[in-house]
């Protein structure tokens, strides 16, 4: 069998693992099975040097399941070649600023994402890293006092609002119909749907771990006044995103990354502006019956 090829390097922290002797484009079911065992397990799967098609990415990317897009470019370069502006009139580049922050991918949708696949085009020669934050090791170290008092609260999760807060306020109901390519990636998420309020402390629907489930999308927790909210999640994020709890990718060209949105947080982080960066992102979709929003207003 095929998977006896693969080897998994864990990362120093709590997550996280290298995959030496894999080739995405053309993995059997034996060594897929022994990846999605070892995803679970580390939540972060790092696959060097694959240099993707795009169509090869959407083929691995749907071995996890329905995916809530197939491919969006995430880059600072325009179809034309010529690289984004970043005077505040490119919403491309409000959406990537705001994803410098903290987040889980589409919380803010009635189902929240299973997971990504991210590959790297075209990376500058600095920077530019994109970080994750183990939700389950955070959770494990809160103090029992702060998980009896979490336990049960639930937050509000919404794009208009983390946007807003970055002074970009995106167009209401922009995205009434699921995303496809005929869509501009910058108004995804800007849906004309009802607010998701999801719980604080989620349960992992395969490996029945609990981890923090906050970030930049959430706000306004039920039960809670506005100030009070947003100490409390202020006070989570911070303490979530410590080491070892963190890992930093810096892209080389040819990286595939695949990770679990239901108990990583990630970021992106700041490059060289007059450098070009071009990055793919495969959405995989959260299942109905575990990442449906946990209450609608």
């Amino acid at each position: 069998m095929k998977d006896s090829s693969l080897q998994f390097e864990p990362l120093s922290g709590t997550f996280g693992a290298v995959v030496r002797g894999a080739s995405l484009s053309s993995l059997d079911a034996a060594e897929f099975d022994a990846i999605y065992e070892k995803w679970l397990q580390y939540a972060l799967l790092i696959f060097p040097e694959q240099f993707l098609s795009n169509q090869d990415q959407i083929t691995f990317a749907k071995k996890f399941g329905e995916l809530e897009f197939d491919i969006a470019a995430i880059s600072n370069v325009k179809e034309d070649g010529s690289l984004r502006p970043l005077d505040g009139s490119d919403e491309m580049m409000q959406v990537i600023q705001g994803n410098m922050r903290w987040h889980h991918d589409s919380t803010y949708m009635r189902v929240q994402a299973k997971g990504a696949v991210f590959s790297a085009e075209v990376v500058p020669t600095s920077g530019g890293a994109t970080g994750f934050a183990d939700m389950r090791a955070a959770y494990d170290a809160l103090d029992n006092a702060s998980r009896n008092e979490i336990e049960s609260l639930s937050a509000h999760h919404s794009l208009y609002h983390s946007q807003a807060k970055l002074g970009h306020h995106g167009k209401r109901g922009s995205h009434s119909k699921e995303f496809d390519k005929s869509d501009d990636y910058t108004g995804y998420g800007f849906h004309d749907g009802p607010v998701s309020v999801r719980k604080l402390v989620k349960t992992h629907p395969e490996t029945g771990r609990k981890n923090l489930l906050i970030g930049r999308h959430a706000y306004d927790v039920i039960g809670l006044g506005e100030q009070e909210s947003e100490a409390l999640l202020k006070k989570l994020n911070d303490f979530a995103v410590q080491e070892p709890w963190t890992y930093y990718h810096q892209w080389r060209a040819g990286d595939v990354l695949l990770w679990d949105n239901r108990c990583l947080m990630h970021r992106a982080t700041e490059w060289p502006m007059d450098q070009a960066r071009i990055m793919w992102h495969s959405r995989i979709a959260g299942e109905e019956n575990s990442e449906a929003a946990y209450s609608a207003e």
